[in-house]
């Protein structure tokens, strides 16, 4: 298949996986407009402070599923030659796809679970140190956005160091620079010291 119409095709189908609201469909399920709720984010920490657990655990695993499925379809289906390209440009329609939903008109959540789900096939060790990071800034602070903030400010820094190729560098600034994009409003309240704490069992990021 010409790279052209690959691209169109897994670029598709991740911007089509990312655009499911499980955060919707569980909220709706429970009689929930997850949009007037909360945060009135659609994602797995507000549906989990809505929620509960159970609720809000569920979106998360499904949310970084979706991720992980955008990267394997070119790894599975493509050619190995452009099998990491694919993969990158699969999954950033998937997270802008959750962030920016054709089924939610262009509303969704921020895309931090979907890209650990991602990233942890495309990259599982610079995924996993930005996952420790989060660990330990949520657990020490009990800030979700702070934790899910540096999550993203690691991974180009973890991609360097560790010798990624050019394309997961980049991608990885990318994906940085939209977690802090997503988050601007949270940055605006954490330097007003404005932000809400979670103080419940640790909650999934989202």
């Amino acid at each position: 298949m010409n790279i052209l119409w690959q691209i169109v095709l897994f670029c598709g189908a991740g911007y089509l996986l990312g655009s499911l609201s499980f955060a919707t469909l569980i909220a709706r399920r429970h009689g929930v407009d997850i949009f007037r709720e909360g945060s009135r984010n659609p994602g797995a920490t507000n549906v989990k402070r809505v929620l509960g657990k159970a609720a809000g655990n569920t979106v998360f695993v499904l949310d970084f599923l979706k991720g992980s499925a955008a990267v394997l379809l070119p790894h599975l289906l493509a050619s190995s030659e452009y099998s990491e390209i694919l993969a990158i440009l699969a999954l950033l329609a998937a997270i802008l796809g959750h962030s920016y939903s054709v089924f939610l008109r262009f509303r969704g959540g921020k895309g931090v679970a979907v890209t650990m789900g991602g990233l942890i096939v495309l990259t599982p060790v610079v995924v996993l140190i930005g996952i420790a990071v989060w660990l330990v800034t949520f657990f020490s602070l009990r800030y979700v956005s702070l934790a899910s903030l540096l999550f993203g400010l690691s991974l180009p820094v973890s991609s360097y160091f560790l010798g990624a190729s050019h394309w997961v560098f980049g991608f990885c600034l990318l994906i940085a620079a939209l977690i802090i994009v997503r988050h601007k409003s949270n940055i605006v309240r954490l330097i007003n010291r404005k932000e809400n704490r979670f103080f419940k069992d640790g909650p999934p990021p989202g």
